[in-house]
This record gives C-alpha cells, sequence and structure tokens, in this order.
C-alpha cells in the first residue's frame, strides 16, 4: 500500500470542496493498494460547443488524481507536491454520462512522481491516457 491506511474517500473529497473539483462534479470513489479513481459527469460543465468531452476537462480530472494521489504519498509536515508536466491523448469521444479516471504511479522517487491516469467510459473503453510528472518538494523550516 502507497498510501496511509488511514486514507478515506471522505478525506479526499474534502479537496473538492469550494473549488474547480466541485465545479465539474469530480468525486473520488475508490483507493487501492496503488491506485486511486474518481469520476466526472459529461455534461454541460465539462463539454466542449459540440457536444464532447472536452480535452481540457479530462486533463482537470487527470490533473486532479495525479495531484492528489501524489500528494497522498509524502508527509504533509515535511513536503509539498506541485506539477511540472502533464500530457493526454484523446482517444474516443465521450457525449455523455459519467468518465472514470484511474491514476497509478509509474516512478515514486524523493524529488519526482510520475503517474498515469487512464480516463475510461462508462463502458470500460479508454477514452484518454495521461501522463502526470509531479516535483516533490520540502517545506522551509
Amino acid at each position: 500500500m502507497i498510501f496511509p491506511k488511514n486514507l478515506s474517500l471522505d478525506t479526499l473529497n474534502q479537496f473538492g470542496k469550494g473549488n474547480m473539483l466541485e465545479h465539474l462534479g469530480i468525486v473520488f470513489t475508490k483507493i487501492g493498494d496503488d491506485f486511486i479513481e474518481a469520476t466526472m459527469p459529461v455534461d454541460q460543465r465539462t463539454k466542449q460547443p459540440f457536444g464532447l468531452l472536452h480535452g481540457g476537462a479530462s486533463v482537470v480530472l487527470a490533473e486532479t488524481l495525479g495531484s492528489v494521489a501524489s500528494s497522498c504519498c509524502v508527509d504533509p509536515a515535511k513536503q509539498y507536491c506541485i506539477g511540472l508536466d502533464i500530457n493526454a491523448n484523446h482517444i474516443k469521444a465521450v457525449r455523455d454520462g459519467l468518465v472514470r479516471g484511474i491514476a497509478t504511479p509509474i516512478h515514486l522517487g524523493k524529488k519526482t512522481h510520475v503517474w498515469e491516469i487512464k480516463i475510461l467510459t462508462e463502458e470500460d473503453q479508454l477514452a484518454c491516457i495521461s501522463r502526470i510528472t509531479m516535483a516533490v518538494l520540502d517545506k522551509k523550516s
């Protein structure tokens, strides 16, 4: 298990109160031994003008998952994580329903973390695949 044993979905969902996560309807739904998962609705908040899931909304979901997961892997009293780079390949158009993002680590080093985020349709089809690199920074004493 890479996350603290006391990490709960309630704790993760508190990250979203009063910010973009709440606005877009992003909800953390599962914590595994080496992954976290969240959903996001495909609706008027997350669609582009042609009625499809906006690529930027997919990137918001991916960055949310990678950033939160990384932050849960460090001691928050000593370190914090910030994004260095993110990329996304949009594979399949999504018109409605929910998408589900799953973040799994590729590398958990002392100074950087790299996460892969798969965004799936309700039919478990790959809609987007993303990779985020996080910097792990020490807090000043």
